[in-house]
């Protein structure tokens, strides 16, 4: 065993004598966590992808099923044989999906434009951006097809400020609030996102991407508002979920997506990270987190609902 000289050890021993949590809390960006987003609160923006989701019919419908093996595993499993939690100890799923547009969704510019970006080339900067929410909702009420105009985004500024460079602009229309009734995907007139408040939000203001309710950009033929954007190399969000219940600024949005090698779209997960006093969402240390919470009812394959159902 090797033996330390008292000269050697010594700065060790007072090193970790004076270590405190207190201490520690205050480096870098840990102290940004302790104190602001450790007691925010936190809100899905995210539709949960099912068998039965709205999905534009040239894609087809996803459908989910049970994993099994795929060789034979001596003394464990037969090839074919369905992993299960009562024989094998865990279970496993098989997931078809028919299109990486389902659901809440990022679209990189590749979608359109194969010379920009895929999702995996989108850069890890997109984690976490300021959040704005324009709030047309009143305006569908009156016209089911209203698209955002740069007249909406002037009447936002005014009340809230100019828009922040970087930023992600979502445009609140409630047009998911029937969701997930599959009729949406067929559903016309919706509302969408004008090409000249696109070019705004873009050219005058440099946000990072904006995002909206509906699974199609704009109602004009060619879809111009997309178009536009893929070709110039822009993302955007569609499917967002829930915008009524974050601020119209003042959040944050944390950005997640699988990074599918290739990939021409992908299924997000967009969380509002709001100010603690705000009365919508979840706190950490609030809910089970780790341990998870443990459920009344485990789950279990239903043939009808075509997944795994509590």
């Amino acid at each position: 065993m090797q033996i330390f000289p008292h000269k050697t050890i010594l700065p060790i021993l007072l090193a970790a004598l004076s270590f405190s949590p207190a201490l520690a809390e205050e480096q870098g960006l840990w102290k940004v966590y302790n104190d602001s987003l450790k007691g925010a609160k936190y809100v899905d923006l995210t539709h949960t992808i099912t068998p039965n989701i709205p999905v534009w019919a040239g894609f087809g419908k996803p459908s989910f099923g049970q994993a099994a093996a795929g060789t034979d595993l001596e003394g464990y499993a037969k090839k074919g044989e369905t992993f299960t939690f009562e024989k094998h100890g865990f279970a496993a799923s098989t997931y078809n999906l028919t299109t990486d547009q389902l659901g809440t969704q990022l679209d990189p510019p590749a979608h359109w434009a194969p010379e920009y970006a895929a999702i995996d080339e989108l850069p890890a900067t997109y984690a976490i951006r300021p959040l704005v929410v324009i709030n047309i909702e009143g305006k569908v009420k009156t016209d089911a097809g209203y698209h955002l105009q740069v007249s909406d985004i002037s009447d936002f500024e005014a009340k809230h400020g100019r828009i922040p460079e970087g930023s992600v602009v979502f445009v609140r229309s409630g047009w998911s609030k029937t969701w997930p009734d599959p009729a949406l995907s067929t559903a016309r007139p919706f509302p969408g996102v004008g090409l000249e408040a696109l070019k705004f939000l873009h050219n005058e203001r440099k946000i990072l991407f904006h995002g909206h309710e509906p699974l199609d950009t704009d109602t004009t033929p060619n879809l111009e508002g997309e178009y536009w954007l893929m070709h110039n190399g822009y993302a955007q969000a569609e499917g967002v979920a829930n915008l009524d219940q974050v601020p119209e600024t003042g959040a944050l949005v944390a950005i997640g997506y699988p990074k599918f090698g290739g990939g021409v779209g992908g299924y997000a997960r967009y969380i509002a990270i709001c100010p603690p006093d705000w009365p919508h969402g979840v706190t950490i240390g609030s809910i089970p987190e780790a341990p998870l919470q443990k459920f009344d009812k485990p789950l279990h394959f239903d043939e009808q609902a075509g997944m795994r159902v509590r």
